[in-house]
């Protein structure tokens, strides 16, 4: 079913994600020293290839937004007027966008993740289009991004406008949880006119200061919820990107379009939209949703051979459960790196930038917790005042690296590693290099062991100076002995990741 691109190579998903200086975005393996083997798992020695190595262009990394309610537990949505920025107090406001947001001095997070008709679920009096639940909600919206310096939104619906479902609801399943519900219906004229009204919520955000980057027309399409959520059998699904997806490309056509916010290609949905060139040649890239998983399935699993070319990454990722077999912090650092090094994902998104203190998924889903004044309960997270924040260290530490070391437009590039007699890749040691758009040399190491130190020898190719900075589960941005080039010997104590700068 795999058929040729019937996009024009001038398409701008070639310039998303794409290999710099006409590199091919590669699917083959990535590991160098075919030869090399493994003397044990506590050294191993890597090349970096700066000089002829370039890979993908990594765009920027993406989180999402909370900027309504949702109950605890997801179960369903209050009439609660809750949400960041709008809880925050004016201080509290500026410190979310600078110190986690922006982090860096220029920038730092590239995309917001939006979620229309959840977060942003507010119904104009037909029923037909979504707009602010409450006053000044979009305004926010677009002081956090101007003031963090983001590029644009990611608009992504988790439900379309109530008048369009077939129970005129934003929820998607029944009470009961027996019946999933869609659209009301499927006919050309009623899809032409969600086109249509589509349009015009991207225009009513627009309008109000927030640039759209990217869209997609459903998360999470074959998964009804007590909450937001829409269910599209994959010929409605085809049906309806195939209405709604050219008249976005028409008004936002530098906006990337993305499918299908679960599986990707490989979803039953993915390959409607392959089967179809009319409707592939308006996919611009591939989202995933692998959702707390171990990071090693992004090593062996394969997201690129049925792509078509197109970018894939993960558009999801936090913590479902309260427990895991693993540390979270060093695996999402290698959900990052993995997605980056063995799929050429130009993106990776986090799920919420801050989460309430109220709920009981907090703690998996969030990068730092805010108190909404009407939670008065402080038996938990004593330290955060109403209307504050703060960090949510083992979360926001596997994730705050890359945005402050990794800026927009970094290339990556090819290190030579070592492999397991069976020609497999480490898996809790991991490497990534880049190089900045302005031509900085950086490169990201870690250690998952939880009980033993491991020693890169790491040969860059330069004589200069390189200044190391380590995080883990407790551990953020600490400043480590510069060491000088060409080879770096680097021991990594436990359950660290380090990001090593050249700084001469």
């Amino acid at each position: 079913m795999n058929r040729p691109d019937p996009r024009p190579v001038s398409r701008r998903t070639l310039l998303r994600g794409a290999a710099v200086g006409g590199a091919a975005m590669a699917a083959a393996p990535l590991l160098g020293f075919p030869a090399a083997r493994a003397a044990g798992l506590d050294s191993g020695s890597y090349t970096i290839r700066y000089d002829n190595g370039a890979r993908q262009t990594i765009k920027g990394l993406g989180f999402e937004i909370q900027s309504d309610s949702i109950n605890s537990g997801n179960a369903g949505m209050p009439d609660l007027v809750s949400g960041v920025p709008f809880d925050l107090t004016p201080s509290e406001r500026t410190r979310f966008y600078q110190q986690m947001l922006k982090i860096r001095s220029d920038r730092g997070f590239r995309y917001c993740r939006l979620a229309l008709g959840l977060y942003h679920r507010g119904v104009t009096a037909d029923g037909r289009r979504l707009v602010d639940r409450y006053e000044g909600q979009t305004a926010l919206l677009a002081e956090m991004i101007s003031q963090a310096g983001i590029e644009g939104v990611a608009a992504e619906y988790w439900s379309p406008a109530p008048a369009w479902k077939a129970n005129n609801n934003l929820v998607g399943k029944s009470a009961d949880g027996k019946t999933a519900y869609g659209l009301a219906s499927y006919a050309p004229a009623d899809l032409d006119a969600l086109g249509e009204a589509m349009v015009a919520d991207l225009d009513y955000l627009a309008a109000r200061g927030v640039p759209i980057s990217m869209w997609g027309l459903q998360n999470e399409p074959d998964s009804p919820a007590f909450y937001s959520s829409c269910f599209y059998e994959p010929a409605q699904y085809l049906a309806a990107f195939k209405a709604v997806a050219p008249k976005i490309r028409a008004k936002y056509p530098n906006v990337m379009i993305h499918a299908d916010s679960r599986d990707g290609w490989k979803g039953t949905r993915g390959q409607a939209l392959i089967a179809d060139a009319q409707a592939l040649r308006h996919v611009d890239a591939w989202t995933f949703h692998r959702i707390g998983t171990n990071a090693d399935g992004q090593i062996t699993g394969d997201y690129t051979s049925g792509a078509l070319g197109r970018p894939v990454f993960n558009n999801e990722f936090e913590y479902l459960h309260p427990t895991s077999p693993f540390n979270r912090t060093l695996n999402t650092a290698h959900s990052i790196m993995n997605w980056m090094t063995f799929q050429n994902a130009p993106t990776w998104f986090w799920l919420h930038a801050l989460k309430p203190t109220t709920n009981s998924e907090s703690k998996g889903y969030s990068l730092g917790f805010w108190r909404p004044p009407h939670d008065t309960d402080f038996s938990h997270y004593p330290n955060i005042k109403a209307g504050h924040w703060d960090f949510n260290p083992e979360n926001w530490n596997a994730v705050a690296g890359f945005v402050r070391y990794m800026p927009w437009d970094s290339v990556r590039h090819h290190v030579e590693e070592p492999v397991h007699d069976d020609g497999s890749a480490y898996t809790d040691h991991r490497i990534m290099a880049w190089k900045t758009a302005e031509g900085k040399q950086v490169f990201a190491i870690t250690n998952r062991s939880a009980g033993a130190s491991f020693t890169y020898t790491v040969d860059t190719q330069t004589a200069a100076s390189f200044q190391g900075h380590r995080f883990g589960p407790s551990t953020h941005n600490q400043t480590l002995t510069a060491r000088t080039g060409p080879v770096l010997t680097l021991t990594v104590p436990p359950l660290s990741v380090e990001f090593w700068v050249r700084s001469s």
